[in-house]
């Protein structure tokens, strides 16, 4: 199943509606890392509330598809993990170490709002 990814400012939004197959997985991964190159993206967030299980796999994937996005200058959020898959996760050991999560989208957009910032230029003194 494809999982629509949107463009909005300068952040994509993968909302993965239902259970993926590790196929599935694999296509997202590829698909969001080639699009923030060639959309000059600065965020990618991806929205796992649909989501009532999370394997190793997975978990592994998202993991390093936030790594990956990184090496490509963005940053990634993982949203809306329910409370019975982060207790799950965490009883099986799996991690998303290194990677930002949010409740919502509203709290992801300003997390990568704030993360994204570019510094302000100074004025040069005339």
């Amino acid at each position: 199943m494809a999982v629509p990814i949107l463009k909005q400012g300068q952040y994509l939004i993968a909302t993965i509606q239902s259970a993926l197959s590790d196929v599935d997985l694999t296509h997202l991964q590829d698909a969001l890392v080639g699009q923030v190159g060639k959309l000059r993206s600065r965020g990618v967030i991806v929205d796992v509330t649909a989501l009532d299980v999370m394997d190793s796999y997975a978990s592994r994937t998202l993991r390093d598809l936030a790594h990956m996005i990184r090496l490509r200058g963005a940053e990634t959020v993982i949203v809306g993990i329910q409370p019975e898959v982060a207790f799950s996760m965490v009883q099986l050991g799996l991690t998303l170490e290194g990677v930002s999560t949010a409740l919502d989208l509203e709290e992801a957009l300003l997390h990568l709002g704030q993360k994204t910032k570019r510094p302000q230029q100074r004025d040069k003194p005339s």
